[in-house]
């Protein structure tokens, strides 16, 4: 068996989407997992569309999630020439024939044929020309499109998904290989490059599954060897359609921009169609490669889920050394203070919040939303939260623990919880009596991390001032 070669081939039209980077890692994977070859192509023949600045970002979002080539990418518009002498091959050895028919003569036949309620196929007009008609239509500069011609019987093909896969080659038109204006089509091009590029197994989507009897045909036909094809499910939204932007962000670098790991992301998008075999969710990359096979692809559509993924990118985020917490929390949290003309908090600070909110954090876009208690004392109270945790005698409470906590020499997190406890017991109290409705008053809402460690950050002053706010604000 050779060595395996698979390969990821954009076209460079937009963004890297889910979709694409999704594909771009399973094939990755089985290159790494079969100690085979990862090859990329930039299918960006559509110059209307394809831009430099495109490609880039294909590149950036690919190397933003660890996956790397092993060759240089190669342009299918710098095979222009080969993709011509493939489809000329092709006219020399039968397999193909020139179609001098008006496409408006055909596209009439095609409207006349759906008003009847018929399928439309190419009649062959074109086919049964004697050379010497042909000679003359060339010869007269009559414009022509080549067109491949379908041989009698069946395609199958065993998938390493979707499993045994059999087409009537009757259902298949003589599809055009080269157009009116002598470009070659898509379906010549990428089985050309795929050949040149020594392509052993081609793993896309299963949207791709009606192209592969052609293509198969035209190795065939060419007489090149046929890849194994694994067709992978596409990766539906919440309601089981398939995803796009309007289900919200498809980009890879808008989650990076969103503060989603690249870890985070990579592991989830393993997931989406594909098991390890085991119940196993949280994988380092060595382990997605040991246990990634194309056995244990997925027929069934994969439902993206923002919880699932912010909730995986949470778990990598509590392994993440400290500093390299607040290096990512703190452009989105200077941000949002900058908007706000609030001052920035020192590194000293900024180290503090990363430990704190650790385990707390399922994006770095969240770390604002969560912190700006820290820069601002409450403008309201949650009404749920004071109707079930402020309680008739809970500001006589709040008055007895200010007045301790104005007397208290050391203010850190042991001494602060000390004096809670004390005073918890001297009133016959569970702590919770306490802790609720001070956590209402230092942060006008239920939750948070744990409140002498919020309490150490905030500072005496500042929690005995949002104390007696709160006493003045909360009926």
């Amino acid at each position: 068996m050779p060595d395996v070669r698979v390969r990821f081939a954009p076209s460079p039209t937009g963004s890297l989407h889910v979709g694409g980077a999704r594909t771009a890692l399973f094939n990755w994977l089985y290159a790494r997992h079969t100690s085979g070859k990862f090859v990329l192509r930039i299918e960006d023949t559509d110059k209307k569309r394809s831009t430099p600045e495109a490609v880039q970002v294909i590149f950036d979002g690919l190397k933003w999630l660890n996956i790397d080539w092993d060759e240089a990418p190669l342009f299918q518009s710098e095979r222009l020439s080969a993709h011509k002498d493939a489809v000329a091959a092709l006219l020399q050895n039968g397999s193909a024939y020139r179609c001098f028919c008006a496409p408006e003569t055909i596209v009439a036949d095609r409207q006349a044929a759906e008003k009847r309620g018929e399928g439309y196929s190419y009649p062959r007009t074109c086919l049964n020309l004697n050379e010497a008609d042909i000679q003359a239509k060339l010869d007269a500069g009559e414009p022509y499109a080549v067109r491949f011609k379908i041989p009698e019987g069946v395609t199958e093909f065993n998938d390493a998904v979707l499993g045994l896969i059999s087409t009537p080659n009757k259902d298949i038109d003589d599809f055009i290989l080269l157009r009116r204006d002598g470009t070659p089509v898509y379906m010549v091009a990428v089985v050309a490059d795929d050949a040149h590029q020594g392509v052993t197994h081609i793993i896309r989507g299963e949207d791709h599954t009606t192209n592969t009897p052609k293509q198969i045909l035209l190795y065939q036909a060419s007489g090149l060897p046929v890849p194994q094809f694994a067709h992978i499910p596409l990766i539906l939204g919440p309601d089981k359609k398939r995803l796009s932007k309007r289900h919200g962000a498809t980009s890879v670098l808008e989650y990076r921009a969103d503060g989603i790991l690249a870890e985070a992301m990579r592991n989830y998008l393993a997931l989406l169609g594909w098991s390890p075999g085991d119940d196993r969710e949280v994988m380092s990359l060595d382990e997605l490669i040991a246990a990634f096979d194309l056995d244990r692809l997925n027929k069934s559509g994969a439902v993206f889920d923002e919880t699932k993924l912010e909730w995986m990118n949470g778990q990598y985020i509590s392994t993440l050394p400290i500093d390299v917490i607040w290096q990512n929390i703190e452009p989105h949290l200077t941000k949002a203070l900058t908007e706000k003309n609030i001052p920035l908090p020192d590194a000293e600070t900024g180290l503090q919040f990363a430990e704190l909110y650790r385990e707390r954090l399922r994006s770095f876009r969240e770390a604002p939303q969560k912190l700006l208690l820290f820069f601002k004392d409450p403008s309201e109270y949650d009404e749920k939260t004071v109707r079930k945790r402020w309680k008739q005698d809970s500001p006589d409470h709040l008055r007895l623990l200010q007045q301790k906590l104005e007397e208290l020499p050391n203010w850190d997190h042991d001494r602060l919880e000390e004096l809670l406890n004390s005073l918890a017991d001297r009133l016959g109290l569970g702590r919770s009596k306490l802790i609720h409705p001070l956590r209402l008053a230092l942060t006008g809402g239920a939750a948070s991390p744990g409140i002498f460690a919020v309490m150490v950050l905030l500072g005496k002053d500042c929690c005995l001032r949002r104390i007696r706010l709160a006493l003045e604000r909360i009926k």
